[in-house]
């Protein structure tokens, strides 16, 4: 767990401060210099845009993280690995940019009763699928050697200061919104011009034809891997948009902009176990190689303890200032509170189980993954269909949140009975038990003072303090201790 804490600890720093940035670019500028419409259409936009980058990608991130330790040769330009994995995306999205352009008529009929400010920009989407998929593939390129900060620090702080960039510019009456939208799309070409140059700086970019050394037989094995992770990336990346899409096919683009807001909310609390499962998904394929089975199921037990951990305590001191924080937002945003807290329960049973996923989509068994999948997309869309009428976007997120459960739970028993293995310890069952009387504690807690800033402080401290001093005063996770201690030692020998 070394290795990882390290760089995990690493990319949680830089990551916290990108989320500084986003929080402040979506969490506030947004709200106060744009109309809830116009921050449906960019998220909108957004949303659509990692669409087609996953449809384009072919599986080709899953293939790299599988199959490059195989290939892994700086001497010989690891067989054309990387120009190989290029070529693909690059077929993906012509292809998928051809079916975009030629549907547009039947595309733009979905949402031209609720969402009509969408239809002025519509092509906006591809420059951001474009510069995502190439991010994908250079971030995941990387990975795999090891090379995890520059990739953070591109996406999570370039890309955010950019945005903040021109956020600033619109303010100052310099661009107007359409400009904006434009310019927005654009800079997605940034992060993965920066990690070109960076593999550059390494020695590592290798695009000659004429490396590629790759049989035809292990092509064969490669396509037919690519081929069903595809779909699976397909179905994972679906869950998380068709909630955008289907808001804004059903409600409007208002209701889009208040459920993207919370989404990112959300995410902003999933950035520690984001930071980990970047470090820990090459090691999976490496065991995977070397057959080290009690190496991954000690890693796959150490992720999920340290991301139950700390996933939960965020959660529990965000859930504690719940309205202290939505009453900075709209009174249009206060049907986000139910959003945030069935999304999270979602999410946080997400993190809970681990790596799982690295597990099974690098496994002999991977293609089993798609039943899992295409029955993840299936409940979310029924379910959409079904609550988002009845509930609004409330209903979206209990969708999801459903369907995540049915998800890992069938997924992470398939490993179980596969492997052998599970991330459970009691110890686990201890920090839960924590979490649920936490829950209770917010509930009952009486409010002592009528300063909102003060109560602020004061529900921060004690539920933090309650929740994280328990798992250390009764060591409920031996890993949080040394990642603490780790980044203590870490700030000070930064520090000058």
């Amino acid at each position: 767990m070394g290795l990882v804490q390290k760089d995990a600890l690493r990319t949680t720093l830089i990551s916290s401060f990108g989320l500084i940035l986003g929080y402040l670019n979506k969490g506030l500028f947004f709200l106060l210099i744009f109309s809830t419409e116009q921050i449906g259409v960019v998220n909108l936009i957004f949303s659509l845009g990692i669409l087609f980058a996953q449809f384009s990608n072919f599986g080709t991130v899953y293939s790299i993280w599988k199959f490059f330790p195989f290939f892994k040769n700086k001497e010989q330009a690891h067989h054309g690995f990387l120009i190989f994995s290029l070529i693909t995306v690059l077929f993906g999205a012509l292809l998928i940019g051809a079916i975009f352009l030629f549907f547009r008529p039947n595309i733009e009929a979905v949402y031209l009763a609720k969402s009509p400010m969408f239809l002025d920009y519509y092509y906006w989407v591809i420059p951001i699928g474009l510069g995502y998929l190439l991010y994908m593939v250079f971030e995941v390129y990387l990975r795999s050697l090891f090379k995890n900060v520059i990739s953070v620090i591109a996406m999570d702080i370039v890309l955010r200061l950019s945005v903040s960039l021109l956020l600033l510019l619109f303010w100052l009456d310099l661009i107007n919104f359409s400009d904006f939208v434009v310019w927005h799309s654009l800079i997605f070409f940034i992060p993965p011009l920066i990690l070109m140059f960076y593999l550059m700086y390494l020695g590592e970019f290798f695009i000659q034809l004429s490396k590629i050394q790759i049989s035809k037989r292990f092509r064969k094995i490669i396509f037919n891997f690519s081929a069903f992770n595809y779909i699976n990336t397909l179905g994972r990346v679906l869950v998380n948009a068709l909630d955008v899409i289907m808001i804004a096919q059903y409600i409007g683009l208002r209701a889009t902009g208040v459920y993207t807001t919370v989404v990112f909310l959300t995410s902003a609390l999933q950035v520690p176990y984001k930071s980990l499962i970047r470090v820990s998904a090459p090691l999976v394929s490496e065991y995977w190689k070397e057959r080290d089975f009690l190496s991954m199921k000690l890693l796959y037990r150490q992720v999920s303890s340290v991301s139950l951990v700390i996933g939960l305590g965020l959660f529990l001191v965000t859930w504690a200032n719940i309205d202290f924080l939505f009453s900075f937002l709209k009174p249009e945003f206060e049907e986000g509170i139910g959003v945030f807290f069935f999304l999270m329960m979602g999410r946080l049973l997400d993190m809970y189980f681990g790596i799982n996923g690295a597990i099974f989509a690098t496994s002999k068994k991977f293609k089993y993954d798609l039943i899992f999948t295409l029955s993840l997309v299936g409940i979310v869309y029924s379910l959409n269909l079904y609550l988002i009428p009845i509930y609004g976007i409330k209903g979206a997120a209990i969708s999801t949140a459903l369907a995540l459960v049915v998800y890992n739970v069938g997924r992470i028993l398939f490993v179980y009975f596969a492997y052998g293995i599970h991330p459970f310890t009691w110890k686990q069952f201890w920090v839960i038990s924590l979490g649920i009387l936490g829950m209770y504690l917010i509930m009952v807690t009486p409010v002592f003072t009528t300063n909102k800033w003060l109560q602020f402080i004061g529900q921060t401290t004690f539920t933090g303090l309650f929740f994280f001093g328990s798992v250390l005063l009764f060591n409920l996770e031996p890993e949080i201790k040394k990642y603490l201690k780790n980044a203590w030692n870490y700030i000070l020998k930064k520090s000058p």
